[in-house]
């Protein structure tokens, strides 16, 4: 799989965010995209993601033959600590509806992801219940453990503790590493595997 960004910009009212971008995110690479609070990480990201389109430039992607950025989400899993979850759902009930959509890495299901997530106890629990770890933790799993290509994370440890952001490395050592991984972040611990760096500085 390949992401290739030709000249891509995106602005905000008349202020560019960035512009110029040629990147290439190639196969099993793992890519940091790097930058302070409100740089446009997350900007890029959702250029990426498919969800915003780029104010100027084009992205493409190729998996022996091009995608359309309509059916690019089917290649994309992505955990992001904005991105909302359904506050009625049992964890049991998240787990289920999450992989009618995707299907698990190989030798997972259910069970072991709940096992995975350490919240055995609270599979019958709301998320509107869950602490803002718990539901992070959760938005890392179900991403991680999907088998798609691409694995895109925003701000991947935002809200967890120590333990956490060790649970979350090991997430990734287990089950992510056959991927192409993406990370929005300006905290080295959540980017130490990525050997790639795209730094939004460099684009304004």
């Amino acid at each position: 799989m390949n992401i290739i960004l030709s000249n891509v910009g995106r602005r905000f009212n008349k202020e560019w965010i960035f512009k110029n971008i040629d990147f290439s995110f190639t196969g099993k690479g793992k890519y940091a995209v790097l930058g302070p609070n409100g740089s446009g990480k997350s900007t890029l990201l959702s250029i990426v993601l498919g969800n915003l389109s780029p104010s100027e430039g084009e992205i493409s992607y190729h998996h022996q033959e091009e995608i359309k950025v309509e059916q690019i989400y089917q290649n994309i899993s992505f955990a992001a600590p904005y991105l909302d979850l359904i506050e009625e759902f049992t964890l049991q009930e998240t787990i289920d509806f999450h992989f009618q959509f995707k299907a698990y890495e190989e030798g997972l299901d259910a069970s072991k992801v709940l096992s995975l997530l350490g919240l055995e106890k609270s599979q019958d629990k709301a998320l509107k219940h869950f602490s803002s770890g718990m539901k992070q933790r959760t938005k890392l799993a179900l991403a991680c453990c999907a088998n798609t290509p691409i694995l895109i994370l925003d701000e991947p440890t935002s809200n967890l503790d120590a333990q956490g952001i060790d649970w979350y490395l090991e997430l990734i050592k287990q089950y992510a590493l056959n991927k192409m991984i993406i990370v929005g972040s300006n905290q080295e611990h959540e980017y130490s595997f990525c050997e790639n760096r795209l730094s939004i500085s460099d684009y304004k």
